[in-house]
């Protein structure tokens, strides 16, 4: 997960508020000393710490609650609107016709951000075609092509030492393309003639899109790179890579909003669907432990939509094991169950271990082998798997006739749970309420 080390101490501070007993100064004053601590140890900027927490402090003390609100409420919400306030607002690209431009340092993760980004917009439903314009890095070329073509993205690049020209004929290939990203050369510093060539280029390519891209581990040095790059080329949004393996991600978002550029997207992992659209709001929430089902909401629509599973029959009882393979191959595309559980409210689903994690993601994987070693008719009508039928796909399957018997009463469980979903839409809210999330 994205700065967990940050997110579960910002969760225990605030958890000493919403579980204590009087919300009185001295309350107040240790869960504000808890989230300066939590907040320097992630390397945001001194001097921000201090006047985010003086802020939360005199709010907590001074402002009534809302109506209908707890003193508890009251002051988590304060600490929500003030720690989205010190990040800023976010930016996206629009899902239109448009000409992105890719800049940054060498070693920031730009080549495969940029092949990141196409996947992004080929999951939307558009087409997007990438140019290669790093001409310095050796293996650039190589790297990108191998992206695009393992994703089916159109690729353009040329084994020139030409990046002006490259991008100018690129466009032109790329011509019928709903959107084109240009990935250029990146520095080990910021070298006057880096920021030449990216005037030069962004002159030729009129960029709709000028995105920075951060490594997360730089820290609060993200405030002069930005500041750089915008002064040369008016960047329109940042992306920040690697968040999910640096103690220094507070940093380089807190030092990125100082500059009042925004956070267009940031990294969560390896794979190329790792890229994840950044909202303040959205963001905060889960580092508060307050879950993300906006995302998670989002990214079921795109996946169920692509495996075309029948919601309508589901709620209506008629829920085959065929149909739950279905569903595990679903939640697979959404990311890996750890990814996916930690966009639930942490007071629905309880702080989860990596051991647990792992051990569902097994038990899973397993029944994925037990039901391959099931036929058509057993897949369809779980009712006519006897005891002989549990024998033969245990052995088929390598397993044991418990681990059988525990699918099948899985199985069972998870129809029911749908038919509870039966009488009309499938209302989330309500949903979110039972599980008292």
């Amino acid at each position: 997960m994205v700065l967990d080390k940050l997110g579960d101490s910002l969760q225990s501070a605030i958890k000493k508020i919403a579980g204590g007993g009087r919300v009185d100064k001295r309350a107040v004053d240790e869960m504000v000393k808890d989230i300066q601590r939590a907040l320097l140890q992630a390397d945001v900027n001194v001097k921000q710490v201090m006047e985010l927490s003086g802020r939360i402090r005199s709010r907590a003390l001074d402002e009534k609650p809302r109506a209908g609100a707890s003193a508890r409420e009251h002051v988590i919400s304060i600490v929500y609107a003030e720690l989205a306030s010190m990040i800023g607002e976010s930016t996206s690209p629009s899902l239109s016709k448009q000409t992105l431009m890719m800049v940054g340092l060498q070693g920031s993760g730009k080549t495969t951000t940029t092949a990141k980004l196409a996947r992004y917009f080929q999951r939307k439903g558009l087409k997007p075609g990438v140019i290669c314009a790093d001409t310095d890095r050796p293996g650039a070329y190589d790297q990108l092509k191998m992206l695009c073509d393992d994703l089916n993205i159109t690729f353009y690049g040329e084994r020139t030492n030409d990046p002006i020209g490259i991008v100018e004929r690129g466009l032109a290939k790329l011509g019928a393309h709903d959107v084109k990203i240009i990935d250029t050369a990146g520095r080990h510093s910021l070298e006057k003639d880096l920021i030449t060539q990216m005037e030069a280029i962004h002159a030729i390519a009129h960029p709709d899109q000028k995105l920075l891209v951060l490594d997360a581990a730089i820290g609060q040095q993200a405030r002069d790179q930005a500041r750089a790059f915008h002064d040369s080329i008016g960047i329109t949004g940042v992306i920040i890579t690697k968040l999910d393996g640096t103690a220094k991600g507070g940093g380089a978002l807190s030092a990125v909003s100082e500059t009042k550029a925004r956070i267009a997207f940031i990294g969560v992992g390896e794979t190329p669907d790792d890229l994840e659209k950044f909202e303040t709001d959205r963001f905060i929430s889960k580092l508060l432990g307050m879950g993300d089902i906006k995302t998670l909401i989002e990214r079921a629509e795109e996946v169920f939509t692509e495996d075309e599973i029948d919601v309508e029959q589901m709620m209506q009882g008629k829920f085959t094991l065929k149909d739950m393979y279905s569903q595990m191959e679903a939640m697979n595309k959404m990311g890996p169950l750890k990814q996916v559980m930690k966009m639930l409210p942490i007071g629905g689903v309880g702080k989860i271990s990596d051991d647990m994690y792992g051990e569902t993601s097994d038990k899973m994987a397993g029944y994925k082998i037990i039901m391959d070693s099931m036929t058509e008719a057993e897949l369809l009508d779980p009712k006519i798997v006897d005891s002989s039928h549990v024998k033969r796909i245990a052995r088929g399957s390598g397993t044991g006739i418990e681990n059988v018997r525990e699918l099948l009463k899985y199985h069972r469980m998870m129809q029911k749970a749908m038919k509870g979903l039966r009488g009309g839409r499938f209302n989330m809210q309500k949903m979110m309420k039972k599980l008292g999330m």
